[in-house]
């Protein structure tokens, strides 16, 4: 169905394989903006690239990382896992969305955009970046391999379908990862409650004041 050929290399850094994934993120969401471009191949290119590459990601990557980074904690490895079940719910909204030509078209590409780039981001900075100081090339090749291997199987059966995102983020909401992600978002109230309204200072009456009140006082 895909115009788009997704480059599927075996070997290499898995840091800078990764890398060159959140690169591939940037293009085909620019190329599902165009008006000018098949939309609807860019879409479905983008959502199998995205779904093997989180996959892939959470099977073979951040586990190892989390065992060889100091730097990479249990944390930050979940928080990952909830980026991408984030990404899995817009990007589900998106592949819902009818037609490629309608604003419900590009509002939730939008969404899917703000989300992926997000992730990146993040990820680049808490993980990627430690793993380049912290795991040997030796280890990053290796598991370039098996991340490699992993995310390009899932390219070759398919696996961004309508019904497998939606089957991904069910997957997610029973394990409660997506509770999680939310519950980190919520805004939290200050220890020291509700802020009050700060009381209106009272100026004491002068004695004209006190005059006239009494004046009104004795008409009474």
């Amino acid at each position: 169905m895909s115009d788009y050929d997704i480059p599927r290399p075996v070997s290499g850094d898995v840091l800078e394989r990764i890398l060159e994934d959140h690169r591939l993120f940037e293009d085909l969401l620019r190329e599902a903006r165009r008006t000018d471009t098949d939309r609807a191949a860019a879409r479905h290119a983008l959502a199998e690239i995205l779904v093997a590459h989180a996959v892939a990601e959470e099977e073979k990557v951040y586990p190892t990382l989390r065992r060889k980074a100091a730097d990479i904690s249990e944390h930050e490895a979940e928080h990952g896992e909830e980026e991408h079940a984030e990404i899995n719910e817009a990007l589900l909204a998106f592949l819902r969305a009818k037609g490629t030509d309608t604003q419900k078209y590009d509002d939730a590409l939008e969404d899917l955009a703000t989300v992926v780039n997000h992730h990146a981001n993040e990820e680049e900075q808490t993980i990627l970046n430690p793993a380049r100081e912290e795991v040997s090339l030796e280890v990053r090749e290796q598991l370039g391999v098996d991340w490699l291997t992993r995310r390009n199987q899932l390219l070759e059966e398919g696996c961004a379908s309508e019904e497998q995102v939606a089957a991904l983020l069910d997957e997610a909401v029973a394990e409660g990862v997506l509770a999680r992600r939310r519950r980190a978002r919520r805004p939290t109230r200050s220890r020291s409650g509700p802020r009050r309204r700060p009381r209106r200072s009272r100026t004491p009456p002068s004695a004209t004041d006190r005059a006239v009140t009494a004046l009104l006082g004795w008409r009474a």
